[in-house]
């Protein structure tokens, strides 16, 4: 299968109802614009629905300006068996001067769910440009990573269950 779908681009205008307290857009509310750019990324890539397994990495660099436009460049780095990490860089710009920002990265990893209710199997993604290479290569890590913290959580519940029993 070709991967001519394994990048996605969105743009969405920051409005007043998305402020927070401090005036500037929400932190949630770009965790929910982040969460749907990984579902489109990863839904268009896979064919079939995704669901979010995890987020690693989100930060905030500088706050977003109610009025900016708020650009989301999504890539597939890596897949799976049934994942996919999705790559996400956030630009903000600021519409009357044209000035633009980094200012959020993350990295989210999707699981793609067949007709079934259950994970399904995606596409092999191969990278093939040297972004797409260092891209993979990074996703590689990050996995690994995401492994022995896991092992390492699971060893500290378990020291800790043992010490409070």
């Amino acid at each position: 299968m070709e991967y001519f779908n394994a990048q996605l681009t969105m743009t969405v205008l920051m409005t007043p109802d998305k402020a927070n307290f401090m005036g500037n857009v929400h932190g949630g509310d770009l965790l929910k614009l982040l969460d749907q750019v990984a579902y489109a990324c990863a839904s268009r890539y896979a064919g079939k629905q995704a669901v979010t397994l995890s987020v690693d990495q989100v930060t905030f660099r500088q706050p977003i300006h109610v009025g900016e436009l708020v650009t989301c460049f999504a890539s597939v780095n890596y897949t799976g068996n049934t994942s996919m990490e999705i790559g996400i860089k956030v630009i903000a710009e600021n519409i009357q001067s044209q000035a633009k920002r980094h200012v959020n990265s993350c990295f989210f990893t999707m699981v793609a769910i067949g007709q079934d209710g259950k994970p399904s199997v995606v596409p092999t993604f191969t990278p093939k440009t040297p972004d797409e290479l260092r891209r993979h290569r990074g996703a590689q890590l990050r996995r690994e990573m995401r492994r022995q913290y896991e092992n390492e959580a699971l060893n500290i519940r378990s020291c800790t269950a043992t010490n409070t029993a």
